[in-house]
């Protein structure tokens, strides 16, 4: 009897465990037998996998997994190639697809929110393409630093408009204006909520209405963190009246700066005496940087040789951000932890960034941008 009873108590807790909320990802993705096929869960620490399939030849495919309590993103991957999706009150979703085009010829049925994920999604593959036909055109001295810089700017900012018009504003309950959010170029966000008060705004609306549906869910606390950040990061400095240190004020009259770099060595600018320093105030995550060091780059390698240095003083919040940005650049790279609040920037007048100056063999300062007409030339004769 007793035995019975445990059957009978197990059948149900299996039968119960069964009934719990599932979503289904299925579909078939041609010209792809053997290759291996991974559902992945995109979380805000990461891509994790979480189940795997050899594709035969008729390439069909089946994921179960348990429904999120809140929307959650996923992807499926096959080697280097990627759909991204969203998972809320959907129960299944069909997905077809060719190995060839995998990332941008799949169809997905059963979610208004997946469709509007892949138009987001080929979008950004459409302006990461416009920006690397324009590196390269730099690159081959077919176009100048000056409407490289100019072109990238513009075609952010249209890209920008579109998605907060169309995608954010529109519906900002809706986890494709979620997604919309976090896409990036070269490895930058292209809405920048550390820098842009505009760009805050599109994470507010959004987090807001993460708020209304789901206020304990972990992306909903994220979001409002990076809100407050952003807003911190962004807030109008109060004016005040700096003394000058007189140690910081070399016998030339230049303001010494002294920061770490990116192995934690302490960096002063003064001890570049000897050589012409381009020195410069930035942020590197923001729309502008990649082309901006894009065209320091041009410069560096020109003139390295004959004694030009650049000093990079980053304001970035975000530490890490830096040191992945910066880790390639080959010319001096510091981080004022003070951001945008920064004692230098006081001390240098520093209102908008990128600002540079240029300083002499000999540690003076000979001229800021907006007195420059052009650099390179000024760079030359400095040399």
């Amino acid at each position: 009897m007793k035995k019975m009873s445990l059957f009978v108590f197990g059948a149900l807790v299996l039968a119960s465990c069964n009934k719990e909320p599932k979503f289904n990802v299925k579909g078939t993705v041609a010209d792809a037998d053997g290759k291996m096929l991974y559902l992945e869960s995109s979380g805000i620490e990461g891509v994790e996998a979480i189940d795997s399939v050899k594709l035969k030849g008729d390439g069909e495919f089946s994921f179960k997994q348990l429904r999120p309590e809140s929307p959650e993103f996923y992807r499926l991957r096959v080697g280097d190639k990627v759909i991204n999706f969203s998972v809320d009150s959907t129960e299944t979703l069909d997905v077809k697809a060719k190995f060839a085009d995998f990332s941008t010829g799949y169809a997905i049925e059963g979610s208004a929110n997946c469709t509007k994920i892949k138009e987001l999604t080929l979008m950004q593959i459409d302006l990461q393409k416009k920006v690397d036909a324009l590196i390269k055109s730099a690159q081959q001295s077919k176009i100048t630093n000056e409407v490289y810089e100019d072109s990238v700017s513009k075609m952010m900012d249209s890209y920008k408009n579109k998605v907060k018009i169309k995608y954010i504003f529109a519906a900002p309950n809706m986890t494709y204006a979620y997604f919309a959010l976090f896409q990036k170029v070269n490895d930058y966000l292209i809405f920048d909520p550390m820098n842009s008060r505009d760009d805050i705004k599109c994470f507010q609306a959004v987090a807001t209405s993460l708020t209304n549906a789901y206020p304990n869910a972990v992306r909903t606390k994220n979001l409002y963190n990076v809100v407050i950040k952003g807003l911190k990061n962004t807030r109008t400095a109060k004016s005040k009246i700096i003394q000058l240190p007189q140690e910081k004020i070399s016998q030339a009259g230049l303001i010494d700066i002294n920061l770490k770099d990116l192995n934690g060595v302490s960096r002063k600018l003064t001890d570049l005496k000897g050589k012409v320093v381009l020195l410069e105030f930035t942020i590197y995550n923001s729309k502008f940087s990649v082309a901006h060091n894009f065209a320091l780059r041009d410069l560096y390698n020109k003139y390295s040789s004959r004694g030009f240095q650049i000093y990079q003083i980053s304001l970035d919040e975000d530490e890490h951000f830096w040191k992945t940005a910066s880790d390639k650049l080959p010319w001096i790279c510091v981080r004022d932890e003070d951001g945008l609040a920064s004692t230098y920037t006081s001390l240098y007048n520093v209102k908008k960034v990128p600002t540079f100056f240029l300083i002499s063999r000999d540690n003076e300062l000979k001229a800021r941008d907006e007195n420059i007409k052009n650099l390179e030339e000024t760079i030359k004769k400095m040399l």
